[in-house]
């Protein structure tokens, strides 16, 4: 795809010069670039970032790094749970969760908890998936073996220590050898993998909390501050809400999309989700 953009904003008129891309493996061209660059932007695992971080800093060269997030989502007790839970299906399972901005935890108030919980399941599972390359599905496949083994491993984990899967759970090789249903848990515990560690890909966790205090605390609670959002129908309240919350960016009744494709807007992580900001004055 980037080539292919690069292509389109040549043929209409961008100097080729202008726009060099290379590529290949991360651990080659990645530290090749690296060396030679004024100031360097990545965007990729926290993991690796760190890696990319500490190599320009060697060198007292800046970097923006975009890292990994555990996103979460607050359902506060004034929504519309069948309009929150449209929106919340596509924040969670757009790209099959494979995106920084994906939601992969979310925290809904127990008054509209069995609604919204019951909306968002109904949704999850009427997801087509499949491989073609047209309008006729509305999720595909993972990238690589290793999502779908990680995707795998959170999920056997989680219902080995107790978890409920509500919806999807299992791989779909009869569709690809890297489909993997999109999948809905509850009575996820800080003793699981998927509680606190990136999934990066269609498992999503919903917890019932009693209060807006305790989903805030909860949210808080992460080593991670990328994307997260704030679902109510009072944009005053949500607004509140949003300030409490650690993270670069917040959505208010969106789930990413309000931050990630607005130009205007700064974008970026806090703690291990990243250095500095794209986009915006």
């Amino acid at each position: 795809t980037i080539l292919a953009v690069r292509r389109a904003f040549i043929d209409a008129g961008v100097p080729a010069d202008l726009w060099a891309i290379v590529t290949g493996d991360g651990a080659v061209i990645g530290n090749a670039v690296n060396d030679v660059s004024d100031y360097l932007s990545f965007t990729g695992s926290t993991a690796t970032g760190t890696r990319v971080g500490i190599r320009a800093a060697t060198a007292l060269r800046g970097a923006s790094l975009e890292l990994g997030g555990k996103n979460p989502m607050i359902m506060l007790d004034d929504v519309d749970p069948v309009k929150a839970a449209r929106s919340a299906v596509y924040a969670c399972y757009s790209s099959m969760g494979q995106m920084c901005v994906a939601i992969e935890r979310i925290y809904v108030q127990r008054t509209v908890a069995e609604a919204f919980s019951a909306e968002f399941v109904a949704r999850t599972k009427a997801l087509v998936q499949g491989a073609a390359f047209d309008n006729s599905t509305d999720v595909g496949s993972l990238t690589l073996p290793s999502q779908l083994e990680n995707t795998q491993a959170h999920v056997k984990d989680a219902v080995a220590k107790g978890a409920t899967v509500l919806a999807g759970g299992r791989a779909r090789p009869d569709l690809g050898p890297f489909f993997y249903e999109p999948t809905v848990l509850t009575g996820v515990t800080e003793d699981m993998e998927c509680f606190a560690n990136e999934t990066f890909g269609p498992v999503v966790a919903i917890t019932v909390v009693d209060s807006v205090e305790e989903a805030v605390l909860t949210t808080n609670d992460s080593e991670f501050g990328l994307n997260a959002a704030v679902f109510s129908g009072s944009r005053r309240r949500a607004r509140k809400v949003a300030e409490t919350i650690d993270a670069g960016s917040v959505n208010i009744n969106e789930g990413y999309r309000a931050t990630f494709s607005s130009v205007t807007s700064p974008m970026g992580g806090m703690k291990k989700s990243g250095l500095g900001r794209r986009n915006g004055p």
